[in-house]
């Protein structure tokens, strides 16, 4: 992970401030170019997981634990903590092929559990609108690093679609996994203005076999945590575990596999002492991490709220959706103030290309808003380091939104950055 002197963290958090996420609802298009891929990097991994600095004033807060929990969920919270930030091994079932060594590789901006500039590479091939993950290849998803050189994967010549994704954070997860299916069918269901829809994703959760609602990922590919970290563990780290059970072979090369294979699977197992294997435990960090609190509003913010609402943003970007019924305090009829309705939609231009579950080429999953401040690069590759940038990169259902803000004068730009800066 990149790493940054104090000033560049108050420049960064300066920039989230003029960031609109509103455009991270997204991802742009990246198709292949002519001529052979480009190389997918070192096969060694970057150096050990660095523990953050001190968290400027307006980013405290940032990486606790929810408020309410009980004793025990507390210790589950810790014990999860312990987990995520652990540093996996060959000998532990790291790899063969992997992308981090940790959950915190990944996660740990500004605080362990939030995003960072570490960047994931997806693949595939588009002939005629019809998308192949290439999965006999090793896609969609390439691995960057591998236990030996010989097992490195590479982007295959045939792929026509590849598309580089940021690392999200986190925070507040379990408050959104507690958010009920039928809420979220339910916004789905109310009239949008601007021909914006939305699309609940329709995917089977492997963890209970049953059909659900979708909202964990950028194309809202999980809809438990349990089912996001045993994904994670899987495929970012090469680490199998009773719901993915299956290595990943470098490009689909099964003899390779068996070649450097020394770990029998499923690699990560419950223990019997606690009932609950590693990917448990990362899902009770993530479920149990506390959502990002808001900044005191300003005149000017409170302006800018209000402008985020006439410009149509709000049409994907609920503000507030709340938890059902739930036997843990903490997550018991909640308000969830995400700025996300969590829904799919159609992004025009804006899209990353990739097939995945329930989501085609063009469609995304609004990303919620909440914690902007502390973000940094923009959109789903990174690509957009301003505002301005982000937003005209709208298109599909967010096109009339961003015309909207091409219309605003200077001064009320700034007020809508400066309500932005408050998430």
């Amino acid at each position: 992970m990149k790493k940054f002197s104090p000033n560049q963290k108050m420049v960064a958090i300066a920039v989230a401030a003029v960031c609109c996420v509103l455009s991270a609802a997204s991802a742009i298009a990246q198709f292949a170019p002519p001529g052979p891929p480009q190389p997918p990097g070192p096969t060694q991994p970057p150096g050990p997981v660095q523990t953050p600095a001190p968290l400027p004033a307006n980013l405290q807060g940032f990486g606790g634990a929810l408020v309410g929990l009980s004793r025990d969920l507390i210790d589950a919270f810790n014990q999860g903590r312990i987990e995520f930030t652990n540093v996996e091994t060959p000998a532990s079932g790291l790899g063969p092929i992997f992308n981090g060594r940790s959950c915190a590789e990944c996660h740990s901006s500004p605080a362990i559990g939030g995003g960072s500039n570490t960047r994931v590479t997806r693949f595939g091939r588009n002939v005629d609108g019809v998308f192949d993950a290439m999965e006999s290849q090793g896609g969609s998803l390439l691995q960057r690093f591998a236990i030996n050189p010989a097992l490195q994967e590479v982007i295959p010549h045939e792929a026509n679609v590849i598309a580089q994704r940021l690392s999200t954070p986190l925070f507040g997860l379990g408050l959104i996994e507690a958010i009920p299916d039928g809420a979220i069918v339910q916004n789905m269901l109310v009239p949008k203005p601007d021909g914006v829809r939305g699309k609940a994703a329709e995917i089977t959760d492997v963890v209970s076999g049953q059909k659900r609602v979708g909202r964990f990922g950028l194309k809202a590919q999980q809809a438990t945590l349990l089912a996001f970290s045993a994904d994670a563990y899987a495929n970012e780290m090469g680490i199998t575990n009773r719901f993915f059970p299956k290595e990943n072979a470098p490009n689909g090369n099964e003899s390779l596999l068996a070649r450097f294979k020394r770990t029998i699977d499923p690699e990560d197992e419950i223990d019997p002492a606690t009932g609950k294997s590693d990917i448990d435990m990362a899902a009770d960090f993530m479920r149990f991490l506390a959502p990002p609190t808001r900044v005191a509003a300003t005149p000017q913010s409170a302006v800018g709220e209000s402008l985020f609402g006439q410009a149509g943003c709000t049409a994907c970007h609920t503000p507030v959706l709340r938890t059902g019924p739930n036997p843990i305090a903490a997550l018991d009829r909640k308000a969830v103030n995400l700025f996300s309705d969590l829904l799919l939609h159609d992004m025009g231009s804006l899209n990353d290309g990739i097939a995945l579950a329930g989501a085609g080429t063009h469609e995304m999953k609004t990303p919620p808003l909440w914690g902007l401040r502390a973000r940094g690069p923009y959109l789903h590759d990174g690509r957009a380091t301003s505002l301005d940038a982000a937003i005209r990169a709208h298109d599909g259902e967010g096109a009339a939104a961003r015309d909207r803000y091409i219309g605003m004068t200077p001064q009320l730009k700034r007020n809508l950055q400066d309500f932005l800066n408050t998430l």
